[in-house]
């Protein structure tokens, strides 16, 4: 165990800046990977930390391979963009499990331009989906507001 990274409760964690501890840690079977591999995204580059996301991403524990997905969704805010192997990662597992955040902050802080073909589709019906929610709500509260009109002056 290195000095410093308490794997067994986790403290810490957020704080790992060196990928191949990281990597000591998972041939271990250390607990805390998903934790660490958030503290990977915010203080390491992108085609570095990346891998080892996927690798997070396929960890039997599930709350520890949750956390894998919050480090994508990191990666995506404080980079502007994915590597392959991460757009292809999150629409493995696509947007109903623990990949929604991730792909709700892709779709947020990744430019358009650099989205692969799958996000765009996956931006355009999030784009038109938000779109047609809004004009049902605005309905339904011009609905409201008649109605309580109507009953206002009828009693």
């Amino acid at each position: 165990m290195s000095p410093g990274w308490d794997w067994e409760r986790g403290e810490s964690l957020l704080a790992l800046d060196s990928p191949e501890e990281w990597d000591a840690a998972f041939e271990r079977g250390e607990a805390g990977l998903g934790t660490a591999v958030i503290g990977l995204a915010f203080h390491c580059p992108l085609a570095d930390v990346s891998p080892r996301i996927v690798k997070a991403m396929q960890l039997p524990d599930a709350g520890q391979r949750g956390f894998a997905f919050t480090a994508a969704g990191h990666a995506a805010r404080l980079n502007g963009e994915l590597t392959p192997e991460l757009y292809d990662a999150l629409r493995a597992e696509g947007p109903g499990g623990f990949a929604v955040n991730a792909i709700a902050d892709t779709l947020t802080f990744v430019p358009f331009r650099k989205l692969p073909p799958w996000f765009k589709w996956r931006w355009v019906y999030e784009a038109v989906r938000n779109k047609l929610d809004a004009w049902w709500l605005q309905s339904v509260y011009a609905l409201e507001d008649v109605w309580r009109a109507v009953l206002g002056r009828g009693a």
